[in-house]
């Protein structure tokens, strides 16, 4: 981990205090937020005492806080080299190294921090972020524990024992400990945690989802409303229009299956698109978007003033919301208001709760009229079809003949992400199987990799008796291609709910795969039901758990017809709305010109 030792004539008594002095005008305009200043200060120190461990430290955490990890990695291993026994430098070496990704060394460097320093809170804190970012889930959580037994209501360890609950399949068990966290201290991050927990909740009725919405809205988007400003915009109805898109997930992520399709097919003679990146990290896929859009802009590193600024400068005409409460979203930008209209849509099921956002893009299944708009904050723009595109992968595998017709039994399948499968979902699949004793279950989920949370699963379905060797947990992370090549082995997919699949159910139906969904009330739960609608398979919707396992019973009952199914369906997916990008981006274009004729005409 460390450098090899340096040789280095030692300083005289003058260089040393000289390097003193500099070390302490550098604390000092850190302090004031200079941080480039506060640099210049620690290499002037340096170089008059190379070994002066602090200022190697205090160098490392100014160029962390100008987003320069790899130059203060170098920095924080020189100061470790100097003074292994400082649990605060072990610490700041770990928290740079996970922002390079290098995890397996950050959570080496934490646990150094604890053993030199085994009575502070927070290094168990962030030891337990670096363990829940690799999954080691059941890890994570003894480690929010310990902390919360030295500080038993600090926020930032309960929030993250929230997230490593939700991401068990436990969003019931998380709200308490979001809800312990807010009560210590108010963030909107923990509170948009809290709303977006409660989405994968069984039970939960559509007010008590909407009050969560509205709450985190009166509480932190409401006071902003005094910086919201006229607009000096030019009102012409018909003009090109400025739209800007909004997201963290300008990245490899199910957001960008559907969003580029509809930056590739934006009429450039109607529309200017700008795309305003929350990613703190680019990858291929960012370089691809970015290719897409007419103007690109980063706003990961500008505070929320900042970024509002930014897009009023820009004279954005409708500014459209990606993430909803989902991580690292900007929906404090939006609070401020800095477009005349403002829209949520695609990256989060439900609405924001904002007075300040105008619209939600929808369609007429996942929100069916005069059924959901009590539970809007938005007023609702249902598309004439569905209200997404979908991006299939160039590497899609062939699809593969019915698995059941060599292996004698069914295979039912879920990839989706675990926070989804909570125990009302793990019961009726249980029921399911019962229900068919030669069926098998595989379970694909990097959640799974952590042994607590794939001893929970393999328990709740023996409580049903339902043995081991009939369900297979998978976790291994693996390309688009073999991700996509091990529908191949299921039969019929099962969609969780309340909360939906939305790119495991397009993913499955593109590989040949049936999906039984169970529709609710909400959009949250009427997703993949719309999916199946507009693939022209409706019968696969289900309203109640009894429909949900006669469904999947009478697909598995008739195996010439599930082979027939499966050989014909990508294509009848491929050719339907959901993968048709012009004509659907010229449906929400029709959409966004009729918001802005709404809007000059007021």
């Amino acid at each position: 981990m460390a450098p090899a030792k340096r040789v280095t004539v030692p300083p005289n008594p003058i260089q040393q205090e000289n390097a003193l002095r500099l070390l302490q005008a550098g604390v000092s305009l850190r302090a004031h937020g200079r941080q480039e200043a506060a640099a210049a200060e620690f290499k002037k120190a340096l170089t008059l005492d190379p070994g002066l461990a602090e200022a190697h430290h205090q160098l490392g955490n100014a160029l962390k806080s100008l987003y320069r990890f790899a130059e203060a990695a170098v920095s924080l291993r020189h100061a470790a080299e100097l003074n292994p026994e400082n649990a605060a430098i072990w610490l700041n070496l770990g928290a740079a190294l996970l922002e390079l990704s290098v995890r397996d060394e950050a959570i080496t460097c934490f646990q150094r921090a604890i053993a030199q320093e085994s009575g502070r809170p927070e290094a168990y804190n962030i030891l337990g972020s670096a363990l829940l970012d690799a999954g080691r889930l059941g890890e994570a959580k003894k480690q929010f524990q310990e902390a919360l037994r030295l500080r038993p209501s600090y926020p930032a360890s309960h929030d993250n024992l929230g997230r490593a609950l939700r991401a068990q399949g436990r969003a019931a068990e998380a709200l308490g400990e979001f809800r312990a966290a807010l009560a210590a201290k108010p963030q909107p991050s923990t509170h948009s945690n809290l709303v977006y927990a409660v989405n994968f909740v069984a039970g939960l009725s559509p007010d008590e989802v909407f009050a969560e919405h509205k709450n985190w809205a009166a509480i932190h988007a409401a006071p902003l409303k005094t910086e919201q400003r006229p607009f000096e915009t030019v009102l012409e109805p018909e003009r090109r229009l400025r739209i800007g898109y909004v997201s963290p997930d300008f990245i490899h992520h199910a957001v960008s299956y559907f969003i580029e399709p509809v930056l590739a097919a934006h009429d450039r003679t109607r529309i200017e698109v700008f795309c305003y990146s929350n990613a703190l990290v680019a990858d291929p896929v960012t370089a691809r978007l970015r290719a897409l859009s007419d103007q690109w802009r980063d706003i990961a590193r500008l505070n929320d003033e900042q970024a509002a600024a930014l897009i009023r400068e820009d004279k954005i005409d409708i500014l459209v919301d990606l993430a909803g409460h989902t991580a690292r979203h900007r929906l404090l930008v939006f609070a401020r208001k800095p477009a005349p209209v403002q829209v949520t849509w695609l990256g989060y099921p439900n609405t924001s709760g904002l007075d300040a956002i105008d619209y939600r893009i929808t369609d007429t299944v996942s929100d069916p009229v005069g059924q959901t708009e009590a539970w809007q904050s938005e007023k609702l723009v249902r598309l004439p079809e569905t209200f997404s595109c979908y991006r299939p992968s160039d590497d899609a595998p062939a699809v593969s003949a019915l698995p059941a017709l060599e292996n004698g039994y069914i295979t039912f399948g879920s990839f989706n992400h675990f926070a989804k499968i909570n125990p009302a979902v793990l019961d009726l699949w249980a029921r399911l199987l019962v229900r068919l004793p030669l069926s098998r279950l595989l379970l694909k989920a990097r959640s799974l990799a952590d042994p607590e949370t794939a001893a929970y699963t393999r328990e709740r379905f023996a409580r049903h008796g339902v043995t081991a060797d009939r369900v297979a947990l998978r976790s291994d992370e693996l390309s688009v291609a073999a991700q996509l090549s091990l529908y191949q082995g299921v039969d019929i997919a099962l969609d969780t709910f309340p909360y939906n699949g939305t790119t495991t159910t397009c993913e499955a139906l593109l590989m040949g795969v049936p999906v039984v969904t169970l529709a609710g009330q909400t959009h949250v739960s009427r997703v993949s039901a719309s999916l199946l609608t507009h693939l022209g398979r409706p019968e696969w919707v289900s309203h109640s758990e009894d429909e949900y396992i006669e469904k999947c019973v009478d697909l598995a009952a008739d195996l010439p017809r599930l082979a027939e199914t499966r050989v014909a369906q990508r294509e009848r997916f491929l050719l339907s709305p959901l993968c048709d990008a012009r004509r659907f981006t010229r449906n929400l274009e029709a959409a966004y010109r009729e918001m802005w004729l709404r809007y000059c005409s007021r």
